[in-house]
């Protein structure tokens, strides 16, 4: 399994249509093949924040799936136009204890 965290900021005054954005396109990703799980969260002492939060089987399932699907581009034509900035996005594993 690996994480994918995606840290997007919006422009001011926009962050609940982004929000409403996020929920109409929210199926769009947590029904791709190989998505475990997808969490958004906003920021407390920058509300122009939020982080995406999606658990894949693999980089490969986010990357063959989902970004090199048509799924991606719907999602991106539904939340880039709130976009401040293009998002930084990185994978992520589990550090064993």
């Amino acid at each position: 399994m690996v994480l994918e965290i995606a840290l997007i900021d919006v422009h001011p005054g926009q962050e609940d249509a982004f929000a409403s954005a996020y929920v109409a396109g929210h199926e769009l990703l947590a029904t791709t093949p190989g998505c475990r799980s997808v969490r958004m969260t906003r920021g407390v002492e920058t509300p122009t924040r939020f982080v995406l939060l999606v658990e894949w089987d693999s980089v490969a399932a986010h990357e063959e799936n989902f970004r090199a699907s048509d799924r991606f581009t719907r999602w991106r034509d539904l939340i880039g136009p709130y976009f401040a900035a293009a998002p930084v996005v990185e994978h992520f594993v589990d550090v064993p204890a």
